[in-house]
């Protein structure tokens, strides 16, 4: 099948840059959100994003006309229990990003993301015996000193920061190998964590601990969940289509780093010493990784 213009391994579209790039802001503002509900529990707040989720979702492949692709799935049992397994990643990495905000561990969860991309390189090595050049070797080995020097300084290790790393690189690996859509796949995720998290609404609701329809204000943050998740998600779909794949790994920095500057100005996190040595490790982790990648850019301009 030939390429077309518009392939993300070609060319950079105006269109592409926009939707991936409020992606990643839409991302980066999402501790704003999250810090708004730091009074409500994680698994409460994970399952509203789930409940809430399903109908933007719908009613986008419903406009996009794309629903026959869906319920292809939902009759395919090799394609639900794959979707299960990534339902479950991602429900573990919503969980861990939500406590991580709201008990001020925001600089870690933006650690995890910095470091993401590095772990999915390690990861292809070791699952899927993809060889590492030695510019990776040299990513990867200053990331994981980074990493060593905040077990060192802290006495333990940033279990929010590999948490999110190791739930999100899983997903996706896992998600590569779905044989759906994007958008589909999304839905279909929610629609399997769909029961469980109303049965865990529906709970709290009879213990008289929830927080939906108790408080204006809660009830309007936890109604909105399902647009705050969904539409950055579907958003990076759609610009992901449209741009370099080097592109995407370079854009990708946009939202740990807002949530480092959203940590240290508004949250009030403080680096100690570790993080004054870890995060620059990292920093320059990720500029020996991203410069392969400039430098394809600038070849295909």
């Amino acid at each position: 099948m030939s390429r077309t213009p518009s392939s993300p391994q070609n060319v950079d579209t105006p269109k592409g840059l926009v939707l991936a790039v409020t992606a990643y802001v839409l991302w980066g503002f999402l501790p704003l959100y999250m810090k708004a509900m730091d009074h409500i529990g994680p698994v409460e707040v994970v399952a509203h994003r789930v409940i809430w989720s399903v109908p933007v979702a719908g009613l986008l492949l419903i406009l996009l006309g794309r629903t026959g692709d869906l319920k292809a799935a939902l009759g395919n049992l090799k394609m639900l229990g794959m979707a299960a397994v990534t339902a479950a990643l991602i429900s573990v990495n919503w969980a861990i990003y939500v406590w991580a905000i709201s008990t001020g561990h925001a600089l870690d969860a933006a650690l995890g993301y910095y470091i993401n991309p590095l772990f999915s390189i390690a990861l292809g090595a070791i699952l899927l015996r993809e060889p590492l050049n030695r510019t990776q070797l040299v990513a990867v080995g200053l990331a994981a000193l980074g990493v060593l020097v905040l077990v060192f300084e802290a006495g333990r290790l940033p279990w929010a920061a590999l948490g999110l790393m190791v739930s999100w690189g899983f997903y996706a690996f896992f998600k590569r190998s779905l044989p759906i859509g994007p958008n589909q796949g999304f839905l279909l995720e929610v629609l399997i964590l769909l029961i469980p998290a109303l049965a865990y609404v529906t709970l709290l609701g009879v213990q008289g601990t929830g927080h939906f329809g108790v408080v204006a204000s809660d009830t309007l943050l936890l109604s909105c969940a399902g647009i705050v998740t969904a539409v950055p998600l579907l958003v990076y779909a759609n610009g992901a289509k449209l741009v370099r794949l080097s592109t995407m790994g370079i854009l990708q920095y946009i939202a740990p780093t807002m949530i480092f500057i959203t940590a240290i100005t508004l949250f009030g996190e403080q680096i100690d010493r570790g993080r004054m040595i870890a995060f620059p490790l990292i920093w320059a982790a990720l500029i020996v990784y991203s410069i392969p990648m400039i430098r394809q850019a600038r070849r295909q301009v």
